[in-house]
């Protein structure tokens, strides 16, 4: 069986990956209630990728991605964390995915304009219609005209 080489590459589209030089790691101690192993291994991961200065990216999609980011960029760095698993190898594939989705979705192109339909006119006579009839019938239900 072979060793762990390192994590696959961050693909964020189609063709297009963000190679490991432009992503730099940090490894702490998670937080909370544990046992004796969660207190000694350093297994929150946190993953660092400088958005402004990327040379990976297709300019638009930098550019999509720096607009649609903007509240979560700390001068233009984007920053993901986790320490759900006990294991940093994990949460490392962890921030990976999270990493790629958010890139991924940011770097989308904007859904088509939606151009507004016309009902069609005999929908529409066909509607009023119907409410005419409901109308009717309510109106003969009064018991005023019982007497």
């Amino acid at each position: 069986m072979g060793g762990m080489s390192g994590p696959p590459p961050l693909v964020v589209r189609g063709s297009v990956s963000v190679p490991d030089a432009e992503l730099m790691w940090r490894f702490s101690r998670s937080s909370g209630p544990g046992g004796q192993h969660v207190n000694t291994s350093d297994s929150q991961v946190e993953l660092r990728f400088d958005l402004a200065n990327s040379e990976s990216l297709p300019t638009v999609w930098k550019q999509r991605a720096l607009e649609r980011l903007a509240s979560r960029l700390v001068g233009g760095v984007l920053v993901v964390r986790a320490s759900e698993h006990r294991s940093q190898w994990r949460n490392r594939e962890a921030a990976m995915t999270r990493l790629a989705a958010l890139l991924a979705e940011a770097t989308a192109p904007p859904p088509k304009v939606r151009r507004p339909t016309k009902i069609p006119r005999g929908i529409n006579e066909r509607r009023l219609k119907e409410k005419k009839r409901r109308g009717d019938t309510k109106r003969g239900r009064d018991p005023r005209g019982w007497s």
